[in-house]
């Protein structure tokens, strides 16, 4: 319809099974391996901390798995999304390029993390587990844990990055308010915290330090299991209901992706849009995958790929995967979710086979792109779905140079109305582009275990 903003789809045409790109990957990942003895994992050491309904997802290749009708709905509450065409944008551009995004904000936490944190509530209190245990960057994951553990009757334990819980006062009370708590990391409540502060008594933090606190009080306390926001497959997994959705709103236009664009910090919200639309590029539809990520952590870009730890304390499996190296503490920039060493071994796998393009913006280009879309498309974006904007205007403004009509789709990852106090520094002119030294890239790469 000429001039449509909206596509929608109604409650009867949600999706009743994830999507599981495992059996369609160029090649098979490799298995994550026991550090102790460098072999593949057996998932029983996994239940410690998980439990075996998300086990049984991470290794699976079944391509659909249904989806269990107490989390649809509960997905009712928001999905299907929105997908919006970004009209106002493509005029202020003078682009010939579609502009689309799939509007992710519009869930009760603000974000796509519900996805994936309802689903990992029900397969713990569906196994008897009392409380999860989770770390979070900027607190979109935190305030959609927080959430689902509400809606599902846990107790939910947040450790939140410390500049994080300094710069967003207002993500914690969110969290407060559906029944968390929240504990800035690195704590003294942990002996991986304790022993962070005894090096760096005033340590920022990093998802990989609040990782390590999270799963040590997972793996002392029987009650209790731990819930992680992206990275692993289960949770990608769990995000395809973005990407199967926007493929049926798409359809509904007689439109189809030329370039799909996403944020990437774990790599969840990217690969929920991007995964349900790769069997189409492997059957030789001429799609783009570009995933965008910080400058001043620049694990694709720049991160080698290699088995290293999750985690700082290198209390997880060894996961192949682009890693700037557990030990790496990025600067303090208001992306707090792409403020990661690590990235999904999945996409992680498709950048290695050349399925997928990686590139990496400083923060201020990125708010330069956030504003411009606040002031054409009304909604104020999250610090880190504003990267995936940046990378959308350039695609656009390189169609209005060669005058190609090209279909962009990206994933509007997450509102940013808590994250105002990056836009006042913003507009102050006080925010810094950091590109991370190649000589502390290095250093921080020498702990990365040697994996034959």
């Amino acid at each position: 319809m000429e001039g449509q903003v909206k596509v929608l789809l109604n409650e009867r045409e949600l999706p009743t099974a994830w999507y599981n790109i495992m059996p369609d990957l160029p090649e098979p990942p490799a298995p994550p391996l026991n550090p102790g003895t460098k072999q593949p994992i057996e998932p029983a050491a996994l239940l410690r901390i998980f439990p075996m309904g998300l086990i049984e997802q991470e290794a699976s290749q079944q391509r659909w798995i249904d989806i269990p009708g107490e989390i649809l709905d509960i997905y009712r509450l928001w999905r299907p999304t929105p997908l919006h065409r970004a009209r106002r944008l493509e005029e202020a551009l003078k682009t010939p390029a579609r502009i689309y995004f799939k509007n992710e904000s519009v869930s009760p936490p603000g974000s796509h993390k519900p996805n994936t944190a309802v689903a990992q509530a029900y397969y713990n209190k569906k196994e008897g587990k009392r409380r999860l245990a989770t770390e979070t960057g900027a607190g979109q994951w935190g305030s959609a844990l927080s959430f689902a553990c509400n809606l599902f009757g846990l107790e939910c334990l947040v450790y939140m990055v410390k500049v994080s819980y300094q710069q967003k006062p207002y993500r914690k009370l969110m969290m407060q308010t559906w029944g968390a708590t929240i504990i800035p990391s690195p704590s003294d409540t942990t002996h991986a915290g304790r022993g962070i502060l005894a090096g760096d008594p005033q340590c920022p933090g990093s998802l990989g330090i609040a990782i390590s606190e999270a799963i040590e009080v997972a793996a002392t306390n029987d009650d209790t299991n731990y819930s992680l926001g992206s990275v692993l497959n289960h949770v990608l997994l769990h995000q395809s209901v973005v990407g199967l959705e926007t493929k049926a709103q798409l359809a509904k236009i007689g439109e189809t992706p030329d370039v799909v664009i996403g944020c990437v910090g774990g790599g969840s919200n990217y690969a929920g849009l991007a995964f349900p639309f790769y069997p189409d590029k492997a059957a030789g539809k001429p799609i783009r995958f570009i995933a965008v990520e910080p400058m001043a952590c620049p694990t694709l870009t720049r991160g080698p790929y290699r088995y290293d730890f999750g985690d700082t304390a290198k209390t997880t499996p060894l996961l192949k995967m682009h890693t700037l190296g557990h030990g790496f503490v990025p600067p303090k920039i208001h992306a707090g979710g792409l403020r990661y060493h690590g990235m999904a071994p999945l996409i992680s796998l498709l950048v290695k086979a050349g399925a997928m393009e990686a590139i990496a913006v400083h923060q201020n280009p990125a708010f330069d792109a956030a504003v411009l879309f606040a002031r054409t498309e009304g909604i104020i974006p999250a610090p880190e779905t504003a990267h995936a904007i940046r990378v959308t205007i350039d695609e656009a403004i390189k169609c209005r140079e060669t005058g190609q009509s090209k279909a962009i789709l990206f994933n509007f990852s997450g509102h940013g109305h808590f994250d105002l106090a990056a836009y006042e520094q913003y507009f102050a002119k006080s925010l810094e582009d950091y590109e991370y030294p190649e000589a502390m890239i290095q250093e921080a790469l020498k702990d990365v275990p040697a994996v034959p």
